[in-house]
C-alpha cells in the first residue's frame, strides 16, 4: 500500500510539472503570433478574403482587403460572400475598401449560399461577380422598424419622461404613438440610402439606373437570374472563382491560395483551462499505466 501510494504521489507532481510546462508552452506560443504570421498559404498567390454572418462590423474585412493590396505576391483576391446584409455603414466601408483594391489588383466576388443586401452591395465593386445557380443574392434595398411598446408599458405601469432639443430627437421614441413627422424622417432617411445603394449598383454594374430601379424593390433573386439581370457576371462555385482570378491576373500554373493573417488573441481562462486539461490527462494515463492489471477502476471527467 505504501509502494502504490508512493507511485501515486510521484504521479501527481509529475503530472503538475507537465501542468507547469505546459503553461510556458502555451504562454510562449501566446506572445510568439504575431500579425505577420499566415495561418495557411503564406506564400499564396491569389488571397481569400470572407465576409461571413451579419454585416454588423467592417475593420477584420478591411484589414484583411488591406493587406492583400500591400502583398506584392498577391496577384489576385476572391471575396468569398456568405452574408444575408446587415448594417449600411460597415456594407459601404467595406465596398470601399473592396473598389480601392479592385483599381490595383483583380477582386473576383464568390457569392455562398447567400449574398443578398449589404452582401451584394460589397460585392459591387469586385472585378467579376460569381454566384452559384442556387445562390439567394439581390434585396437591393432598404429597411428600418421603429418598435412601439406604449400600450406594455402602460400595462406595467411604466412611464418615460423625455427631454429633446428639438422635435425630431426623439423620432421613433417606442413609448410614445408614431407620428407623421417621425415617419417623415425616417422615410428621408431610408430614401438617402436606397439613392446611394441604386447609384452604385448602376455604376459598379455599369447598368441604366432605371433598369437597376426596376430590380431594386427588395425582392431576391437566384444566382441564375441575377446573371440574366446583370446583376452577376458567371455561374460557379469558389474553385471556379480562384480558377477565374488566376486567369484574369495572368497566373500560370495551378493558383497557390493565401489567407489572412488572424493571429489568436491570448486568454488567460483559455490558457488555464487548456493546462488544467493537458494535466489531468496525463495523471489519469500515467495512473493507468501503473495500476493497469490490478482491480482498482480509474474514472474521471474533464471539465
Amino acid at each position: 500500500m505504501e509502494k502504490r501510494t508512493a507511485v501515486v504521489l510521484v504521479v501527481v507532481f509529475g503530472g503538475l510539472f507537465v501542468a507547469l510546462m505546459s503553461f510556458v508552452g502555451l504562454a510562449f506560443t501566446a506572445m510568439d503570433r504575431g500579425p505577420g504570421v499566415l495561418a495557411f498559404g503564406a506564400f499564396g498567390n491569389v488571397g481569400v478574403v470572407e465576409v461571413k454572418g451579419p454585416i454588423v462590423e467592417s475593420e477584420r474585412v478591411v484589414e484583411d482587403l488591406t493587406f492583400f493590396r500591400e502583398q506584392p505576391h498577391v496577384r489576385a483576391i476572391v471575396l468569398r460572400v456568405d452574408s444575408p446584409g446587415g448594417s449600411v455603414g460597415p456594407s459601404q466601408e467595406i465596398f470601399a475598401e473592396v473598389r480601392r483594391l479592385a483599381e490595383e489588383k483583380v477582386v473576383v466576388a464568390s457569392m455562398g449560399a447567400v449574398a443578398a443586401s449589404g452582401g451584394y452591395y460589397v460585392a459591387i465593386p469586385a472585378t467579376r461577380i460569381v454566384a452559384n445557380p442556387g445562390t439567394i443574392t439581390g434585396s437591393i434595398g432598404v429597411i428600418t422598424q421603429v418598435p412601439n411598446v406604449e400600450e406594455l408599458a402602460d400595462k406595467i405601469g411604466f412611464r418615460m419622461n423625455t427631454v429633446t432639443s428639438g422635435p425630431s430627437k426623439d423620432a421613433g421614441n417606442p413609448f410614445r404613438p408614431f407620428t407623421e413627422d417621425d415617419r417623415r424622417v425616417f422615410r428621408e432617411l431610408v430614401d438617402d440610402v436606397y439613392r446611394q445603394f441604386v447609384e452604385d449598383v448602376a455604376r459598379g454594374r455599369g447598368l441604366e439606373l432605371d433598369h437597376v430601379r426596376k430590380l431594386a424593390d427588395g425582392r431576391v433573386y437566384t444566382g441564375a437570374q441575377a446573371m440574366d439581370l446583370g446583376l452577376v457576371d458567371e455561374l460557379g462555385n469558389f474553385n471556379d472563382a480562384v480558377e477565374i482570378a488566376a486567369d484574369l491576373a495572368g497566373i500560370e500554373g495551378k493558383p497557390e491560395l493565401a489567407y489572412p493573417p488572424h493571429p489568436r488573441r491570448f486568454r488567460l481562462r483559455d490558457f488555464l483551462v487548456e493546462g488544467a486539461r493537458g494535466a489531468v490527462r496525463s495523471v489519469v494515463a500515467e495512473l493507468r499505466e501503473q495500476l493497469r492489471g490490478e482491480s482498482v477502476p480509474v474514472e474521471y471527467r474533464l471539465p
